[in-house]
């Protein structure tokens, strides 16, 4: 991790102009919603090892098809003689955006290096399944529709031994055959009977503080694509299908995204201290790494980032999926702009997003905080080496959040300082995803804090309208993962995705929440399916959760509860 700083020098005077951000209060509302189990990862004063360094994600998924998403805290263990091993944490939302622990005789019983999180319905049953990814192996976890996961992963064809390192994941149907494949990124080669100690070799330094080793140093971790048999099962069509790439790489966050407006769903990877990757769907089965043409490998220098994080949506409203990504401290993140054609144009500095340097970025998400039809972003912080808080260095190993407004003029202003206690206490914060957990229509996002409970974070300032889209497959996959959604509403065009993983090893809803100001209803929503088809609605009402049947339209409309019932 590391790179190089920019000045604030480089920051456009025309950031201080522009419209004056809206009222934002975020609360973190855990507490009162029983999100409270501790994570558990790594060393809490001290980390001897990389391995206790990713951290790890979350999930906010419907779990049992009741209409309420439910939330599933991902936990790691813990060396030595005070060694604890919790395991996943699965929460069952009780229908008012409070939560209930079901982890018992839930089937999620493994315990162990845990990293991340996604899901997908992959044997099209109408239940969504879940694969946690491990330092070790990855374990799938198919839904019983019962309450009760069984754990897939040998019956499946994936492996149950080995040793990879696992972080990232998404399901997506890459070849359009309305079954959902399993992309997998892999950090580097790591072995604890091996591994070196602090101050062992000049990777193991960070400032003249010895620290644990790497990731210099390290091998590089292989990305793996399994392909859906259809029957149950997956295959490792990784190499045929053009995954495995030369080059060293430290895969951490994955998005999946169709950035050329084909129809197939891309994928891009956020490597650590090494080039992106951006595998370029051929529709053919096969992908070709396109990051350096398009220009999302490295910095705007041509520097290797230490990214972490990686996020896309259209936040500039011209149709084509952009990408921001997280980085590590001295280092800024990164939003690169969707020029179409395969290109991408570094745009931080222009937005705004090179006016923080201090920070390391983990999870991150577009999301709209005020609903006026524009993507903004909110960035999960927290640094690596918990030793710098006896060490009396000015950089803090917990960190705030950042949240970036979107003044429509291109720019995106840190407001995090006016935007509520809920952002500026600090944590050492990993995974995150959004979700709208009491029905109001109003986003949370759940953070994930390494050795500390979660934080679930709500803006209780006033808001515009909004809509809740849940789309269901049937000729595509049925949770409609690959879906394009145009929404117009108040002479906005807005253009989401379905998608299975993002942010930093984490599952955001899958329903899509569309900001719209002062409209009253969406003048029309087009959706384009997975399978190919084009579907379109018109004059639906804000201010309500909207489920669309691929082929039969509008299968059910739920007016928000008003008022929230979270504080």
């Amino acid at each position: 991790m590391g790179g190089s700083s920019k000045g604030p020098g480089r920051i456009p005077p025309k950031l201080k102009g522009g419209p004056a951000p809206p009222a934002i209060d975020y609360r973190d509302v855990a507490a009162s919603t029983g999100l409270k189990a501790r994570n558990v990862y790594g060393g809490e004063s001290r980390k001897r090892y990389i391995l206790e360094m990713t951290g790890n994600g979350v999930a906010i998924v419907d779990f049992d098809n009741d209409g309420w998403p439910d939330v599933l805290l991902v936990n790691g263990t813990r060396l030595g003689e005070d060694a604890k091993h919790p395991g996943s944490v699965l929460y069952k939302n009780r229908g008012d955006g409070t939560f209930a622990d079901v982890t018992a005789g839930s089937g999620l019983g493994r315990t162990g290096w845990g990293q991340g999180v996604c899901a997908g319905d992959y044997d099209n049953d109408g239940n969504t399944d879940l694969l946690i990814t491990h330092y070790g192996h990855n374990s799938l976890y198919r839904n019983l529709g019962n309450g009760k996961f069984e754990d897939a992963t040998k019956r499946a064809g994936l492996p149950v031994t080995g040793q990879r390192w696992a972080t990232g994941c998404a399901f997506l149907d890459y070849d359009r055959d309305g079954y959902v494949d399993l992309f997998v990124s892999n950090y580097l080669g790591f072995d604890l009977k091996t591994a070196s100690q602090p101050g062992a070799s000049p990777f193991c330094f960070w400032k003249g503080l010895a620290v644990f080793c790497g990731p210099r140093g390290f091998p590089g971790g292989q990305n793996i694509l399994y392909r859906n048999n259809r029957s149950g099962g997956f295959e490792d069509v990784s190499r045929k299908a053009g995954i495995l790439i030369g080059g060293l790489h430290y895969g951490l966050g994955v998005v999946a995204s169709d950035f050329d407006n084909d129809g197939w769903p891309d994928i891009y990877v956020a490597c650590d201290s090494t080039p992106g990757i951006l595998y370029a769907n051929n529709r053919n089965g096969t992908f070709s790494d396109i990051a350096v043409e398009a220009g999302v490998a490295y910095g705007d220098a041509g520097q290797e980032m230490g990214s972490m994080g990686v996020a896309a949506a259209d936040y500039d409203g011209d149709g084509l999926m952009d990408i921001v990504k997280t980085n590590f401290m001295d280092e800024t993140s990164t939003l690169y702009r969707n020029e179409g054609d395969r290109f991408f144009s570094d745009v931080t500095y222009q937005a705004g997003l090179g006016v923080n340097t201090k920070f390391v970025g983990w999870g991150v998400e577009f999301l709209d905080v005020d609903h006026d039809g524009r993507k903004d972003i909110l960035m999960a912080n927290g640094h690596i080496y918990p030793e710098m808080e006896s060490s009396g260095r000015e950089e803090r190993f917990l960190q705030s959040k950042l949240l970036y407004w979107n003044n429509g003029e291109g720019i995106l202003r840190d407001v995090t300082g006016a935007s509520g206690v809920g952002l500026n206490a600090k944590a050492a914060s990993r995974g995150m995803a959004s979700g709208d957990l009491d029905g109001d229509g109003v986003l949370e996002t759940v953070v994930m804090n390494m050795n500390a409970p979660p934080s679930v974070l709500r803006n209780v300032a006033a808001k515009g309208n909004a809509i809740l889209l849940q789309l269901e497959g049937t000729k595509s996959n049925r949770r409609a993962i690959g879906a394009r959604v145009k929404l117009q509403a108040g002479g906005r065009q807005q253009v989401q995705e379905v998608r299975s993983g993002s942010s930093y090893a984490s599952q955001p809803d899958f329903r899509l929440h569309f900001g719209m100001g002062s409209a009253d209803a969406a003048d029309r929503i087009e959706i384009r399916w997975p399978a190919g088809s084009v579907e379109t609605i018109t004059q639906v009402p804000a201010n309500h959760r909207i489920v669309i049947r691929e082929g039969e339209g509008v299968i059910r409309r739920d007016a928000f509860e008003k008022p929230s019932r979270l504080p």
